[in-house]
């Protein structure tokens, strides 16, 4: 495992990074944020995803089912959650309803989360129960198929948490593999179960009735700036031309949606 993913303070500190240097500016490049909008964050964490959009004068709310995590934003985020800026809900997205989280919000934040989702489809249709008339959803994920796109790096043993593309084995040989080494498996072939590629979040985001409204498409993920210290580089256009082929050398991908109607 990667120090990176270990250091809870560290990764909270990093998001909050993250999210002031890149997703921010992404998302104003197509949607204007104003102090006072609602921010939800489905699978904050501790919240660090938040504080960026708190320190732009929004009210945060924070959704996440471990609530350890939970736990430990609100060590480090005692001022917004004391101010009213940023609340958590220990919850499953399913089982809350917008007027027990206040109302709808002008921003939905899924981070590194849609690629756990089983039944996408199903999200995003529920999604739509919390975003406000002309509202935006944004969505960073690693597509499936690039070299850490079952999240090995997750793995406890140093060289299955930096070998690239295991994860693309055949179901029952990836299992054997990850057993053998005494990984927790049964997180990683979730991942694997749901394989999220750019083709088929773009086909659901589709059939659930949400246009696009910016997108970046990255060579080298933003977060590996703080990860290995390599600076965040968009995709090639001649590789980003090429479905499928993309998914493999693509890291991380932005995207920035609106639904086409509200419900």
């Amino acid at each position: 495992m990667f120090d990176f993913h270990g250091d809870r303070k560290r990764y909270f500190d990093i998001q909050v990074e993250n999210t002031h240097k890149y997703v921010i500016p992404f998302v104003r490049e197509a949607f204007s944020i104003k102090p006072g909008m609602r921010v939800m964050e489905i699978g904050c964490g501790e919240g660090g995803v938040l504080k960026a959009f708190t320190d732009n004068g929004c009210i945060g709310v924070g959704v996440e089912m471990d609530l350890p995590r939970i736990e430990l934003g609100a060590q480090w985020l005692q001022p917004e959650l004391a101010s009213g800026k940023i609340k958590f809900v220990g919850s499953d997205i399913y089982l809350v309803e917008p007027e027990s989280l206040g109302g709808a919000f002008d921003i939905i934040v899924l981070k590194d989360v849609i690629e756990h989702i089983h039944q996408q489809d199903k999200l995003m249709t529920q999604l739509k129960k919390f975003l406000k008339p002309g509202g935006v959803i944004f969505f960073g994920f690693p597509p499936w198929q690039m070299p850490f796109g079952g999240h090995q790096q997750m793995c406890k043993g140093k060289w299955l948490s930096k070998l690239p593309y295991y994860h693309l084995l055949p179901r029952p040989l990836y299992k054997a593999v990850l057993k053998a080494n005494g990984e927790p498996y049964e997180d990683l072939l979730e991942i694997r179960d749901t394989r999220l590629s750019i083709e088929k979040f773009r086909r659901v985001s589709r059939l659930t009735g949400y246009k696009v409204l910016n997108k970046h498409h990255y060579f080298i993920n933003p977060i590996y700036e703080w990860k290995f210290g390599l600076k965040a580089r968009k995709q090639l256009p001649l590789i980003n031309s090429i479905p499928w082929v993309r998914n493999f050398l693509t890291t991380c991908v932005y995207y920035l949606l609106t639904a086409e109607e509200a419900i």
